[in-house]
């Protein structure tokens, strides 16, 4: 038995784990009927745990307990998936606070520590706690563990105390819960992080069992089941880089906008998930409060009856988005519908949905930011349910957008016409001028407010104080690595001079290349270039 939690431990814990998960997954996901039925709660479970596994191996040879317990912590929080998978990597989180601070873990009233401070975190990460769920079984783990480390405190006893615990607590979650009641289950999160603790008692006393339990459903007297209310469409997940002091308006705001709200993380990086039916609104409050990336946007179709709608129109129809009149000109042009949204923001799903089923029963959608596409693959879930061949076509740029859109045809069939696009746009790169109003850090060094900053495919690359000297570096940047066509559109803080200076200056570079300017009269950005 061991007395230690040390590297091999963790890792060989964070592997079993995850492996137990994916081997039970079907099951866990048979249980799920908290807080919505979509039956993926094993899946995402398992998806979490196994991000947290693979950041451990990543670890280079001689890495230390305090790297190990860290990197555990930040590959569950990176790789949390649903509402359980979440709070799980929020238990990691506080297990490393307590166990990664100095060398490895050892003794069983430590962990007793450690888990005793996970569970208050998780309880505090969740906007609305609820009894019967996985959060009382991380409670009945913590004291179960207690109470043993007070009379044996060997590391493989209280582990195996808190294993005990949770199981013995996951049985009563059946009658915690109506919900759980009326179907005859327990709680799938519940179930999950069973396995979990199960795991980790397992490496501790080298005792392997031959399978991990998952109590099945089990019949019920049949009542009359009491109305239940419509919960929110869509569950809406993204990583947020902010500030704490920001994070209880944020909830706050969230709260207000649907449930099953948790903020995990911390050190400046959080995740976010939520239940809502106004999509574009929790994507917006994370933007508001930082920088939101890894958006995820998932249609709870368990959650009620879909509305369904025959698109009124037949035909290939093709979406953009946009926040610029200039650009909104060119997608239309190129024939195009348009949905427009406000500088900053992401365009409302009903709005956007209503514009995919109005354009006909075979639509390609070219969102044109990395923030718009998650509300993109959400309005293209309902516009199936309609009938609608959809594909959303990855464009994180206007740039790659127009490419896409410049290769479209209608006689071809939609599979093909689809491929086409989207080849059009992954050989398009994109980049842009941007002012900066902060100071900030970049991978290229610090900015200062006022400074130009040139970005290439979304990263900061060059820094400086000059319109046309950023323009021109990250032009001559990005035809390094070939090209034949350079597509330039000013926005509306770009000088008269500017479009023409850098068609000089490719002039004189590279005569072999095409350029072509368009008007964009976009707000955010002095300049964007596409190169193909």
């Amino acid at each position: 038995m061991r007395e230690v939690l040390d590297v091999a431990t963790v890792r060989r814990w964070c592997r079993l784990a995850a492996d137990a998960l994916g081997r039970t997954r079907g099951e866990i996901d048979a249980l799920n009927v908290f807080p919505v039925p979509d039956g993926d709660t094993g899946t995402n479970l398992h998806l979490t745990l196994l991000a947290a596994a693979e950041a451990v191996e990543a670890l280079p040879a001689g890495a230390d307990a305090a790297e190990t317990w860290q990197a555990l912590a930040q590959g569950a929080l990176l790789g949390a998936r649903g509402n359980s998978g979440v709070i799980v990597s929020q238990v990691f989180r506080g297990l490393t606070e307590v166990l990664g601070k100095d060398g490895a873990a050892r003794g069983g009233d430590l962990f007793y520590q450690a888990l005793a401070h996970s569970s208050g975190l998780a309880r505090t990460a969740v906007g609305h706690p609820v009894e019967g769920t996985i959060l009382s079984v991380l409670d009945a783990a913590s004291a179960w563990a207690g109470t043993r480390a007070s009379t044996d405190p060997a590391l493989a006893s209280v582990a195996r105390a808190a294993a005990e615990g949770a199981r013995a607590a996951l049985l009563r979650t059946t009658g915690q819960l109506d919900v759980l009641a009326r179907h005859g289950v327990v709680d799938a999160g519940a179930a999950g992080l069973c396995i979990v603790f199960d795991a980790l008692a397992a490496v501790v006393c080298e005792e392997f069992p031959d399978h991990y339990d998952v109590p099945g459903r089990v019949a019920v007297a049949e009542r009359e089941a009491p109305q239940e209310e419509r919960g929110p469409g869509y569950e809406v997940m993204y990583l947020l880089d902010a500030a704490e002091a920001v994070i209880p308006a944020l909830r706050q705001e969230l709260d207000g906008l649907g449930d099953s709200l948790v903020v995990v993380g911390g050190d400046g990086l959080w995740n976010v998930h939520v239940h809502v039916d106004d999509v574009g609104a929790a994507i917006e409050a994370g933007l508001a409060a930082g920088r939101a990336h890894r958006i995820r946007v998932t249609y709870l179709r368990a959650s009620g009856e879909h509305e369904l709608r025959q698109a009124p129109c037949t035909g290939r129809g093709v979406v953009a988005v946009t926040a610029a009149d200039g650009l909104a000109e060119l997608f239309e042009s190129g024939g195009a519908r348009v949905v427009r949204r406000e500088s900053g923001t992401v365009p409302p799903l009903a709005v956007l949905l209503e514009a995919i089923l109005s354009a006909g029963d075979e639509v390609a959608v070219l969102p044109n930011e990395p923030e718009v596409l998650a509300i993109a693959l959400a309005a293209a879930d309902g516009a199936r349910d309609s009938g609608v061949r959809i594909a959303v076509v990855p464009t994180k740029a206007s740039v790659q957008g127009l490419a896409a859109l410049a290769v479209h045809d209608p006689l071809r069939r939609f599979h093909d016409d689809v491929i086409a696009m989207t080849r059009a746009a992954g050989a398009t790169r994109f980049g842009h001028l941007q002012m900066a109003v902060h100071e900030a850090f970049t991978s290229v060094g610090i900015c200062q407010p006022g400074d130009v900053l040139g970005l290439i495919d979304g990263d900061v690359r060059v820094i400086g104080t000059d319109l046309v000297q950023v323009a021109t570096e990250v032009l001559d940047r990005m035809l390094s690595g070939g090209g034949e066509l350079v597509t330039l559109i000013p926005g509306l803080a770009a000088s008269t001079e500017l479009p023409a200076m850098l068609e000089e200056h490719l002039h004189v570079r590279r005569p072999d290349v095409e350029a072509a300017v368009y008007e964009g009269r976009q707000e955010l950005y002095p300049l964007l270039i596409g190169v193909e």
